[in-house]
């Protein structure tokens, strides 16, 4: 079955108001206006005001009522518009999301989850177009998922909302109208491990979030060019699964991380650093890092793309590295 990415989104909040009444779902315009991205339309006349909550403009405000429903024994997802606005409600998710088990000895669990939209490719420029993943992958206390298919998009939620601990999922704004095919049986996915979304003998392409069905249009061209790239899905950001990322290091022996987020002190960084750490003699050529243009993102279409990699950029690289002609 077809659907788009927004629809996936919507049928995992809407399962998981269904299977247990301490869930409810609050964030700026998700009642009456059916959220900003459409994602919740309709569920207020489903669930009523008491589930869907609208909330005032205060980001730290209400990210803070959720930690505090958390804490009280509710299972609060709280929806963030886009990542450029959790910025006000880092107090919240740092000093206190992340720091609360830790500060209390371990009686005090806040199982919160926080969606946040985030990514670029729509032309929303440099007030809203922005992949701040690496900033929150940086934080102990706080487990970082990335929904980069359409699957996870309708199965990380059920498994967030299992886990005693705050939990933020990163949704992609421009894969919102994108369809993919998706099993009517769809259901929660493993927020555990990394995900090998194809197998290959030749490189390991690793990336998350929006770069995800990039990689896999190039590694269906670079086939056909004869290479066999692998495809690894890393899906959770922290803790991120070394042994995934090695043991595809180690049948490939060559490595280019995919990242929108800006070049510096990123994921890509990170996972290079592990790559050398532990598996260095097992590569046959240093780790690339394909990312973002380190600018403020434009407006212009044109510039917004020559901003991000593209999966042409994804095919460039992978043949440079190979010296395939």
């Amino acid at each position: 079955m077809k659907i788009t990415y927004r629809e996936a989104l919507k049928q995992a909040i809407r399962e998981a108001l269904q299977n247990d009444e301490r869930v409810f779902l609050m964030g700026e315009d998700v009642g009456r206006y059916g959220g900003a991205f459409a994602v919740s339309k309709g569920l207020l006349q489903e669930f009523g005001p008491g589930r869907i909550m609208d909330v005032p403009l205060s980001e730290s405000g209400f990210v803070g009522a959720g930690i505090g429903a958390a804490l009280g024994g509710m299972r609060p997802v709280v929806e963030v518009m886009t990542v450029n606005f959790s910025l006000l409600a880092m107090d919240q998710l740092v000093n206190n999301a992340a720091t609360l088990l830790h500060m209390s000895g371990g009686q005090l669990n806040v199982p919160v989850v926080i969606r946040m939209s985030c990514g670029t490719g729509r032309q929303l420029a440099a007030q809203h177009s922005h992949s701040w993943e690496p900033l929150y992958a940086h934080i102990p206390g706080l487990i970082v998922l990335s929904a980069g298919t359409h699957e996870d998009a309708r199965g990380m939620l059920h498994t967030a909302l299992q886990c005693p601990d705050p939990v933020i999922i990163f949704e992609y704004t421009a894969m919102l109208n994108l369809e993919a095919d998706l099993p009517a049986d769809a259901g929660a996915v493993n927020i555990d491990r990394a995900c090998v979304r194809k197998e290959g003998k030749d490189i390991s392409i690793i990336t998350y979030g929006a770069g995800v069905y990039k990689a896999l249009d190039a590694a269906k061209e670079l086939t056909a060019a004869g290479i066999d790239a692998e495809v690894i899905d890393l899906r959770v950001l922290r803790p991120l699964d070394n042994i995934s990322i090695l043991d595809s290091v180690r049948k490939t022996h060559r490595v280019l991380v995919v990242e929108e987020a800006w070049g510096s002190v990123n994921i890509a960084a990170e996972v290079s650093a592990r790559i050398m750490e532990n598996v260095f003699y097992e590569l046959d050529a240093g780790v690339q890092r394909l990312c973002g243009i380190e600018v403020p993102m434009p407006y212009p279409k044109h510039m917004e793309d020559a901003s991000l990699p593209q999966i042409e950029d994804i095919i460039k690289k992978v043949k440079k590295m190979l010296q395939h002609d």
